[in-house]
C-alpha cells in the first residue's frame, strides 16, 4: 500500500507542479477559444491541461517501475506500457484537437485506433465470468470488439460530462477511488497477480485528478480540455479492462461451503461486470441521453448542446459550486455503493445505507425548488433571497406598474433594476 501512495503522490505532485507552464503556454500557444453559447464560464480560458496530466502519468509510471513490489508489474505483464502507447496516442490527438477543434469522426477513429494499440499490446478481455455458467472464454475478434468498445464509451463519456470547473477531474477521482479499492482487494486479499496492474492504473489516475483539481476548481484557471478528458477516460477504461476477464475463481477459492454460500462468495468474481459500468453511471447516463435526445431532433449525436445533467442543475437553480458537488455524490453513491454491496453482498445495512443517501440525494437535487418563508421577525438574519417581497408605501417613490406604482426599496431604491436577459433554452447549446 505505500508505494501504490507513494506512486499516487508523485503523479499529483509532477501534475500539480506542471499545470502552472501549461497554463502559461497554453495562452502563449492561443489554445484559448471563444465563449460558446453552450459554455457556462464568463471569461477565455486556456485548455491544454491535459499536458499536465500526461506527464504526472509518465511520472507516476516511471517511479512505479522503480519501486520494489510495483516494478514486479512491468516484469510479469506488457500492460503498463500498452497503457503508455494508448495514452500517448490519445493525448496527442486531443492536444490537437483543443488548437485546432479536429473533427468529430475524425476523434472516433483515434479512440479506435489507440484501444487497438492496446490491444496488440496485450490490453484486452480474454474471458467474461458470467452468472450461472462461468467463465466463458471470447474469441480475438469478441475480445478485441469488446475491448475497444469499452474504451470509446468511456472516452465519451467522460468528455460529455467535462462541461463544469471541476466536474470531470472530480467524478473520475471518486471512480478511480472506488476502483482502486476493489482492486486492491482482489490483488491483496485474494493474492490475484493479474489485479495488479488495475491498481496501479486506479492510484496513478487518482493522481492525475487530485493534481489538476487545484486549478480547475470554480472558478478554474486552466480546462483539461479534449487531451485531459480522453486521456483519462482511456486510463479509466484501461483499469476496468485489466481486471475484468483477468479474476480467476478457482484461484480464489471460492467454491467451498454450501450453494448459497458459494454464491455470495462469488459476487466479487462477478463486480468486474457491474464495477465498469458503476464507475461511469452518471457519464453513461448523460452519454446515452444525449445521443437519444439528439437523434430525436434529427442532429448528429456529436452535435453540441445545454442539455447535460449538469446544464439541467443550474437552470433548475443550482449554483455553479453545489450542482458539482450533487454530481460529486450521485458518483461517489453508485461507485462505493457497488463497492460495499463486493464486499458483503448479504449485508442488509448496504441496501438499507444506498436507499437513506438516495433519498437525501434526491432532497438536494429538488432544494432550489422549496424556498423558506421566512417569518418577519427573522428576515434580517438571512440572506434577501429568503425575505418576503414587501413595497414601501411612500408615495411618489415608484414607477407606474399595471396601473398602479411599484415603489423601491433597499439596493433598488436608487432606480430601475437592470434587467438580465434570460438563460438560453436548453438544447441551444451544449
Amino acid at each position: 500500500m505505500r508505494e501504490y501512495l507513494l506512486t499516487l503522490c508523485i503523479t499529483a505532485a509532477v501534475t500539480y507542479l506542471l499545470t502552472g507552464p501549461v497554463r502559461k503556454f497554453a495562452i502563449v500557444a492561443g489554445a484559448m477559444p471563444e465563449i460558446r453559447a453552450r459554455d457556462v464560464h464568463r471569461e477565455p480560458t486556456p485548455r491544454l491541461g491535459g499536458i499536465a496530466m500526461f506527464f504526472g502519468l509518465c511520472a507516476g509510471l516511471l517511479v512505479a517501475d522503480h519501486l520494489t513490489n510495483l516494478s514486479e508489474v512491468f516484469e510479469t505483464s506488457n500492460e503498463p506500457r500498452a497503457l503508455l502507447s494508448g495514452a500517448a496516442l490519445i493525448w496527442l490527438i486531443g492536444v490537437l484537437d483543443d488548437k485546432f477543434d479536429i473533427d468529430a469522426l475524425v476523434k472516433l477513429g483515434a479512440q479506435m485506433i489507440a484501444a487497438g494499440v492496446m490491444v496488440v499490446q496485450g490490453l484486452t478481455i480474454l474471458w467474461l465470468p458470467i452468472p450461472g455458467v462461468g467463465n466463458v472464454a471470447l474469441t480475438q475478434w469478441q475480445g478485441t470488439l469488446l475491448t475497444v468498445a469499452l474504451v470509446v464509451i468511456t472516452i465519451n463519456a467522460v468528455n460529455f460530462v467535462d462541461g463544469l470547473d471541476g466536474l470531470a477531474a472530480g467524478m473520475v477521482c471518486i471512480a478511480s477511488a472506488a476502483f482502486f479499492m476493489y482492486a486492491y482487494r482482489i490483488w491483496y486479499s485474494y493474492g490475484i497477480e493479474a489485479a495488479a496492474p488495475a491498481t496501479l492504473f486506479a492510484a496513478i489516475l487518482m493522481g492525475m485528478c487530485l493534481g489538476f483539481l487545484p486549478h480547475n476548481m470554480h472558478p478554474a484557471r486552466i480546462f483539461m480540455g479534449d487531451s485531459g478528458s480522453m486521456l483519462i477516460g482511456l486510463v479509466l477504461a484501461a483499469g476496468a479492462i485489466s481486471v475484468t476477464g483477468q479474476v480467476d475463481p478457482d484461484a480464489m477459492r471460492l467454491f467451498s461451503g454450501s450453494e448459497r454460500n458459494t454464491v455470495h462468495q462469488m459476487v466479487p468474481v462477478y463486480i468486474p461486470l457491474l464495477m465498469p459500468l458503476t464507475i461511469i453511471a452518471i457519464p453513461a447516463a448523460d452519454l446515452i441521453l444525449a445521443i437519444v435526445r439528439r437523434t430525436w431532433r434529427g442532429q448528429s449525436p456529436f452535435a453540441a448542446d445545454r442539455g447535460h445533467l449538469h446544464h439541467r442543475l443550474l437552470e433548475i437553480g443550482h449554483s455553479h459550486s453545489r450542482a458539482v458537488l450533487i454530481m460529486y455524490f450521485w458518483s461517489a453513491l453508485i461507485a462505493f455503493g457497488a463497492l460495499a454491496y463486493s464486499v458483503n453482498s448479504a449485508s442488509m445495512w448496504s441496501v438499507l445505507g444506498v436507499v437513506a443517501l438516495s433519498a437525501i440525494g434526491l432532497v438536494l437535487l429538488l432544494l432550489p425548488r422549496f424556498r423558506p418563508r421566512t417569518p418577519v421577525w427573522a428576515e434580517r438574519f438571512v440572506p434577501p433571497r429568503y425575505r418576503r417581497r414587501r413595497w414601501a408605501r411612500t408615495p411618489g417613490a415608484g414607477v407606474p406598474v399595471s396601473g398602479g406604482t411599484r415603489e423601491y426599496h433597499g439596493a433598488t431604491a436608487l432606480g430601475d433594476r437592470v434587467m438580465v436577459p434570460d438563460r438560453e433554452p436548453a438544447g441551444d447549446g451544449r
